[in-house]
């Protein structure tokens, strides 16, 4: 028994000397030994191969309706207004019902082919017994050695940010606390892309959020906080948590001035202005990062930015950030998954890939409105992202449509009609 002991403490040894060795100390500086280069090259020649294979195995099958790069229906624009174009009217209406234009964002982007995952490609079948013993190889792989080391750099890099924080929050204020701090954050954040198996390639690094401004990116999940604060620290904005939550924003926020609010004050507009305005004031304090879509889009578009964001004054600092599918789906589905079974879909798959797009600062024009200043930083990011810029309202996924929408809508209508 003890000879068994023993081995185990001995695998224990070499299982953190390696995590903290080859992993957590090269975080710590930003710094990379190429281990995840190789593994990124060599899951590449792999899934080429296993979409070969299913392409070789693949019958001839019915022609579908053309689709765009994201799954949408290709829907023709309207024209003037003939008696037969009635079938127009009636084809409009089942394309929406089908498949419109909102809802297809709230669910997983449809991949070209099979990622060796889960069937994220409608067209995929079991067609090869050497492609299932691969399948079967990377389950192993994924839940077997991926996953326990994935768990151990989360648990530390949390770890670390509670601790670490928690001991610099007893400093005095000073411009060596302030540098501490960012220290403590960044470390945190890389040591948990680690564990995330995150490759991140950054665009335009001199138009990263300064100090006093507001960075606004598209949202796709709760890990895009990892991916931006991982090149550089922020100001996050969010509302009070219990539970584990609690505790990481209680530890963050006594060493950075991070802006929480209770659940009551979220609802006073004014409030949340009123401590944002105070906080880009003061130019010696992280830029603010904000989410103006409001909830997680599946990063196949842009949606309606909220307009308070952009009402605040300062300078604009947008971000669009674009994943790789084919890795990994790193959207949020929170109507289908809680925030547990979101982390292990993550921590199982095989990588996070993506680029973050850094663009010039913005700022308000004059007679401009926030609703149009809004639109305007939309669209760049959506240009930059390669995104489809949509007007609609993000917060449909968990709402009724507005009447105002409908009655947009209608006045369209009418007008194709009148002419």
């Amino acid at each position: 028994m003890e000879a068994a002991w023993d081995i185990a403490f001995v695998l224990f040894q070499v299982w953190l000397s390696i995590v903290v060795g080859l992993i957590m100390l090269p975080a710590m500086f930003g710094m990379s030994l190429g281990f995840t280069d190789i593994y990124i090259k060599v899951l590449v020649k792999t899934l080429e191969w296993a979409t070969l294979r299913i392409q070789r195995g693949q019958k001839e099958q019915p022609t579908l309706p053309s689709q765009s790069a994201n799954g949408i229906i290709e829907k023709d624009d309207g024209g003037d207004f003939t008696l037969c174009d009635a079938f127009y009217f009636c084809k409009k209406g089942i394309e929406n019902i089908v498949e419109d234009q909102v809802t297809q964002r709230f669910t997983s982007e449809e991949l070209a082919s099979w990622n060796l995952l889960t069937r994220t490609n409608n067209n995929f079948r079991y067609i090869s017994v050497r492609l299932t013993i691969i399948w079967g190889l990377g389950v192993f792989i994924r839940y077997c050695i991926l996953l326990p080391l994935r768990i151990t750099l989360a648990v530390i890099g949390l770890s670390w940010l509670v601790i670490g924080t928690t001991l610099v929050g007893l400093l005095p204020s000073s411009n060596v606390k302030n540098w501490l701090s960012d220290l403590v954050h960044i470390t945190c954040y890389r040591i948990c892309a680690r564990a995330l198996s995150a490759t991140i390639r950054y665009h335009n690094k001199e138009n990263r959020p300064k100090k006093g401004g507001i960075c606004v990116a598209n949202h796709t999940s709760p890990i895009d906080i990892v991916i931006l604060a991982n090149d550089g620290c922020y100001a996050m904005v969010g509302q009070v948590h219990g539970g584990l939550m609690g505790v990481i924003q209680r530890s963050m926020v006594r060493s950075c001035p991070h802006v929480w609010f209770e659940r009551a004050e979220m609802k006073d507009r004014h409030a949340v202005a009123k401590r944002l305005k105070e906080h880009i004031a003061d130019k010696t304090k992280l830029p603010i990062l904000i989410f103006p879509e409001g909830t997680c889009i599946n990063n196949t578009s842009v949606m309606m930015f909220k307009k308070g964001s952009f009402e605040i004054g300062g300078t604009i600092y947008p971000v669009a950030i674009k994943y790789d599918p084919q890795f990994g789906d790193a959207f949020w589905n929170s109507a289908k998954y809680n925030m547990v079974s979101y982390i292990l879909r993550m921590m199982t798959s095989w990588a996070i890939v993506c680029n973050v797009w850094y663009l010039a600062p913005m700022t308000r024009q004059d007679g401009e409105d926030a609703v149009h200043f809004a639109n305007r930083v939309k669209s760049a990011i959506a240009q930059q992202g390669g995104l489809v810029d949509l007007s609609w309202d993000g917060g449909l996924k968990r709402e009724r449509v507005k009447e105002s929408f409908k009655e947009e809508q209608q006045k369209m209508y009418s007008s194709m009609i009148v002419g």
